[in-house]
């Protein structure tokens, strides 16, 4: 499964308050939630990510509260996937939950810059940076975890599985 966008740089410790601030924690809509993602630590953010784009951060990305709003926001806007050096693991957890692919890759966040064309093979682990022709590694997704992230997320995965008749 191969995914191919532009980088987004940011630092350490993004934290869930700056990924969706507070205020918007009434919405529920996506679409909504996407137009305010990121705006209180870059507020052009939402007018320059596209579809498919990626966000490359430091480390410990997604810390602070535990929202799924954080993850949804993210993935609304457009972006396939975040690299970071480290996440916090609530984040991690719920960015899976809902299909968005994350990986960590110390290498490939030191040497990637804003607007760089990233592709990354979610199967494989392997990031490749198209513009500095570098190549990282991150650990690969099992299986079952890329179809998790194929279908939409976990209720999606465990609604596919229903219909067939089965959980396993």
């Amino acid at each position: 499964m191969k995914i191919r966008g532009q980088a987004h740089v940011f630092g350490a410790d993004i934290n869930t308050d700056v990924i969706i601030p507070a205020r918007y924690l009434n919405v529920s809509d996506a679409g909504e939630l996407a137009c305010h993602c990121m705006e209180d630590v870059d507020p052009g953010f939402i007018s320059r990510v596209g579809p498919g784009d990626m966000i490359v951060a430091g480390t410990n990305f997604g810390c602070g509260s535990s929202r799924e709003h954080a993850p949804l926001a993210i993935k609304a806007a457009g972006v396939s996937c975040v690299i970071a050096r480290s996440f916090a693991r609530i984040f991690y957890r719920n960015a899976l939950n809902i299909g968005l692919p994350i990986l960590e890759c110390e290498e490939a966040v030191d040497k990637t810059e804003a607007g760089d064309t990233l592709e990354v093979d979610l199967s494989t682990g392997e990031i490749r940076n198209i513009d500095r022709k570098l190549v990282f590694r991150a650990r690969p997704f099992p299986e079952f975890m890329l179809e998790l992230i194929r279908a939409g997320g976990l209720i999606e995965y465990t609604k596919q599985k229903i219909a067939l008749g089965g959980t396993s």
